[in-house]
Order: C-alpha cells, then sequence, then structure tokens
C-alpha cells in the first residue's frame, strides 16, 4: 500500500507499508519511500535533488550496526576472507613449488619473510613488481586464491560453524557466569 505523506518544502513522499504493517503505526514500519515534487508528474526517486534535514532511520527487520561507516558487517567479513584466501592461496603455491620447484620457493619464502600477507592485494602488488619470475608467482597465486573461493572453500559449512561456534560459545560463558555467581550467593 502506497501512502502519501507531506515532506519539508511541499515535497511529497511516497511510503510503501505492508498490508500487515498498516495497521500498526505508519511511521514505525517504514520499508520503501521515493520523492515525488509535485502531484501531477511522477518522478523516479532522485534524493540528490531534494533533501529532507536529518536523514530519517527506516526500520527494518535487521539489527542496525553503529560503528562500521560506509561498509556493513558483511563487507568487512568479505574483506577479511579475501585477505584469508590470499593466505590460503599463498598456502597452497608454495606447498606446490616445495615440491616441484625448490628455487622459486625459496624465492617466495624469502619474499614472505619481507612482507606482511595482513592485505592480500597489497602482498599481491607488491610480489608482480618484484621481477618478472615474482609476477609469475603472484599470478599464479591470484588464479589459485580465485580457485579456491569459488570451488574449494565451503561456503554452508562456514555457515553451520559459525552457527555452532556461536551458540556453543555463548552456552559456555552463560554455564560458567551461573557457576560462579551461584557458589558466591550460596
Amino acid at each position: 500500500m502506497l501512502s502519501p505523506v507531506s515532506g519539508q518544502g511541499g515535497v511529497e513522499l511516497l511510503i510503501y507499508l505492508p498490508m500487515e504493517a498498516s495497521a500498526i503505526s505508519p511511521s514505525a514500519q517504514l520499508s520503501f519511500f521515493s520523492y515525488r515534487p509535485d502531484r501531477t508528474r511522477a518522478y523516479p526517486s532522485r534524493p540528490w535533488k531534494q533533501r529532507i534535514s536529518q536523514p530519517t532511520r527506516i526500520h527494518c527487520q535487521k539489527m542496525y550496526v553503529a560503528g562500521f561507516g560506509e561498509a556493513s558487517p558483511e563487507a568487512k567479513a568479505a574483506e577479511n576472507l579475501h585477505n584469508f584466501f590470499t593466505y590460503i592461496a599463498v598456502r597452497i603455491v608454495t606447498a606446490q613449488l616445495q615440491s616441484y620447484n625448490p628455487e622459486a620457493y625459496e624465492e617466495l619464502m624469502e619474499f614472505l619473510s619481507r612482507h606482511s600477507l595482513s592485505d592480500g592485494d597489497k602482498f599481491c602488488s607488491d610480489l608482480m613488481r618484484e621481477s618478472s619470475r615474482h609476477k609469475g608467482l603472484a599470478l599464479r597465486i591470484l588464479e589459485v586464491r580465485s580457485a579456491y573461493c569459488k570451488n574449494d572453500f565451503e561456503w554452508d559449512n562456514l555457515k553451520r560453524l559459525a552457527f555452532k561456534m556461536v551458540d556453543e560459545c555463548n552456552t559456555g560463558l552463560m554455564r560458567d557466569y551461573v557457576r560462579e555467581t551461584s557458589h558466591s550467593e550460596s
């Protein structure tokens, strides 16, 4: 259901309210809005043309996580996984090189001793620029990183393990707290 609401400066906001939400407070269940500067012509949503004085927090079913700036927690997790995939690719490539190309293995290990793997893209960029031999190693790492991420990493297992770990840790922490507080009160 679309409900028109007057905004600042004569701007009309169209607010989408799900049918079950229309019986509740309309402002508590906002899920979509767009601007219509005048009632005779409908324009696509263009918030850069007309601004409301303060950004309106739109209620949704997910938790709001403060302190992440422009990126969501999922984007931060993806960034960490991206760097982790670089680490895994380097481990795979070093294991391969150790068995069939000991000279390249030594070069890569020497480079690893001088450069951090905490930023995977910077590591690969620096490796590419080291020498033409290192460029080949960097391209191999990029190839393995992509293949591992797309084909070998078990995404469903990650989700299952994360849920299990959170549940087990929360239960253990609460159990320990109850034991500590019940002994002190007895």
